[in-house]
């Protein structure tokens, strides 16, 4: 579940490539943490913001830019607190396979950032384009994780893991 790097990572289900990607444990000053309602999933399924690194993107740089592509929140709002050791993966199901990111990816490979957000929440705008999310709410981890896809449910537990001391239902 963890690796030093993505280029560490024997190939994933279907014997496709992780996609790397970067994501942002956005929290406020009581410790909640943002969470999104997918606009593109017919299910309750929340989750945190990520998204794909570019070709060279540092991932630090790749998640303040995911955040304020999904949340418009701007990085001049945000304090980067910490970041995961290494790299978390999840594999996609098998009814998955093949039908996201054009078939390429057999999962993801995940750098993660805890993220203080210093702005309001008038300052936070989930009407991007495109948009992600059609709603949003701050929530503690407990709450987040029963509301992932099922898939992604032991890498949150291994991010809420690591930066359990900063998050409201310690």
């Amino acid at each position: 579940m963890n690796s030093a790097s993505p280029d560490d990572l024997p190939p994933g289900p279907g014997g496709l490539p992780y996609r790397p990607c970067a994501g942002v444990v956005l929290i406020d000053a009581a410790g909640r943490v943002f969470a999104g309602h997918r606009i593109d999933n017919p299910s309750d399924a929340w989750q945190m913001p990520q998204g794909g690194l570019d070709d060279g993107e540092d991932p630090r740089a790749a998640a303040l830019r995911e955040l304020h592509e999904e949340t418009g929140i701007a990085p001049e709002l945000c304090e980067i607190l910490a970041e995961t050791p290494g790299w978390l993966r999840y594999d996609l199901p098998p009814e998955l396979l093949g039908r996201i990111w054009g078939g390429r990816y057999g999962g993801q490979v995940q750098k993660w950032f805890l993220v203080r957000f210093n702005g309001s929440d008038a300052q936070i705008d989930i009407a991007t384009d495109p948009p992600e999310f059609d709603a949003w709410a701050w929530m503690t981890a407990a709450e987040i994780r029963d509301r992932i896809v099922p898939f992604k449910r032991q890498v949150y537990d291994a991010i809420f893991d690591i930066f359990r001391a900063h998050l409201a239902d310690r």
